[in-house]
């Protein structure tokens, strides 16, 4: 599968849909902030690695799949679970590099500059993540 921007998807997004994204997004984010609280920023910090707003797309494209099968008179179950699948294994391939992110700015922050150690965990992330789906693809 080849990546590629497709802006024609984001008509076909309710506002209610981004609504309910940023919510979980929110709420995970202030779970992570009660978590840190309670237990420190170390354990509150791993949460905000988790992919905030992944629960809320991946049933929302699951459904969007769904209701365009059905509007071609198919039954569109099987293909929003492999939509949503799909969306699943590119969340988890981002999720290294997002660990990269994180142990960068953990190792490097407290002795270099914060702008620096943030551009280059980021340029880290973007390579790795590049190079696992690279590595799937070729696998």
């Amino acid at each position: 599968m080849r990546v590629q921007l497709n802006f024609a998807g984001l008509r076909g997004t309710a506002l209610h849909e981004y609504a309910i994204r940023f919510l979980f997004g929110g709420l995970i984010t202030v779970i992570a902030g009660l978590v840190a609280k309670e237990w420190g920023p170390r354990v509150g910090g791993l949460l905000l690695a988790f992919p905030a707003i992944f629960p809320a797309s991946a049933t929302l494209i699951e459904r969007h799949q769904i209701q365009r099968k059905h509007k071609a008179g198919q039954h569109g179950a099987r293909r929003g679970r492999q939509a949503a699948a799909l969306d699943a294994a590119g969340a988890a391939m981002g999720c290294f590099g997002l660990f990269v992110f994180g142990l960068l700015v953990f190792l490097l922050l407290p002795n270099h500059s914060p702008w620096m150690v943030l551009m280059g965990a980021a340029l880290a992330w973007f390579a790795v993540s590049v190079a696992v789906w690279r590595i799937r693809e070729a696998w």
